[in-house]
């Protein structure tokens, strides 16, 4: 097969940030798609500028199955000219469960550059929510559970330090860049640390959200002022911990009643206690991040921030 596309001249063509618009697929990874992995082969302008016809543009979206199937990008070119019909392959030694290995090692073995590296390869090569949901999210819980049994403040607060840079500096700049619904970001109390809110802000940040990040816990009776302070559309809590019966049952229904704004709980906490805030004003959208944060804008419609 031919490693440059070809196309009639009268096919339409599209620049990379309209499909990236269109598909929900940052124009780094088409890039890293394209570069490393030939999975697709856009036209180029005299001037290198990329054009997707739209047969690139379903082949995008035939790697975005695949992806979210739980294949690996590494092997994704062989099957998207197979059947749709075909049996999800068994992974092999590049799958996700031996990525998650090695960046819980590197991340145990506070080896700062090599998780530099592998934090901007797993966002380069995979849409954020994958990477989340594949990669960051099931290292959390299995580091969480670790250190259940044996704390290991370094290991936990290296990380922690790691990953408040990197979503601090991409917070600020996709903030300026976006006017979309401002929500303020509250960690739980009895969370040991941020890291369940920094993959949150980092998920809502890319779903066009401007996201006001709070990774120690702000007291409930305080959020009113905070909501109308800082303008916020929504309040979104997370916590990697089950939290006191009394905030649950308690405290936080009574603040989501004195809030003229929508508030929701994501991370372990939603997924702990969904039975207990089923029927409250809280709206528990669950431990699934991506899907935690794709819950948010039906909210803010109803609430008429949208």
């Amino acid at each position: 097969m031919s490693l440059k596309a070809t196309h009639p001249p009268d096919t339409p063509l599209y620049p990379i940030r309209e499909v990236s618009r269109l598909t929900g697929v940052n124009s780094v990874t088409l890039r890293a798609w394209e570069r490393r992995y030939g999975l697709i082969r856009p036209q180029r302008t005299p001037k290198g500028h990329r054009l997707y016809a739209q047969d690139d543009i379903t082949r995008i979206e035939r790697i975005l199955q695949w992806l979210n199937r739980g294949v690996p990008v590494s092997q994704v070119a062989d099957l998207l000219d197979q059947p749709e019909t075909i049996e999800t392959p068994t992974p092999d030694a590049g799958d996700w469960a031996s990525q998650r290995l090695q960046l819980q090692a590197i991340i145990e073995a506070l080896d700062l550059p090599k998780l530099e590296a592998f934090y901007y390869q797993s966002l380069a090569l995979y849409p954020l929510s994958i990477a989340i949901n594949e990669l960051w999210q099931p290292v959390v819980l299995s580091l969480e559970a670790k250190w259940a049994i044996q704390a290991d403040q370094l290991v936990r607060r290296t990380l922690e330090a790691f990953l408040r840079s990197q979503v601090g500096i991409r917070l600020h700049y996709a903030n300026q860049a976006t006017r979309g619904p401002l929500i303020l970001l509250n960690a739980m109390p009895d969370d040991p640390g941020p890291l369940w809110v920094l993959m949150s802000a980092l998920m809502a940040s890319e779903q066009g959200y401007r996201v006001q990040m709070l990774d120690h816990s702000l007291p409930l009776e305080d959020l009113p002022q905070a909501v109308a302070r800082l303008h916020s559309s929504m309040v979104l809590l997370s916590s990697g911990q089950r939290e006191s019966d009394s905030y649950i049952r308690q405290a936080l229904p009574k603040a989501a009643e004195t809030l003229n704004v929508p508030i929701g709980v994501c991370g372990e906490v939603a997924r702990l206690r969904e039975a207990d805030l089923r029927d409250s004003p809280v709206h528990m959208l669950g431990d699934d991040l991506p899907q935690a944060i794709a819950r948010l804008r039906p909210l803010l419609r109803e609430s008429g921030v949208l």
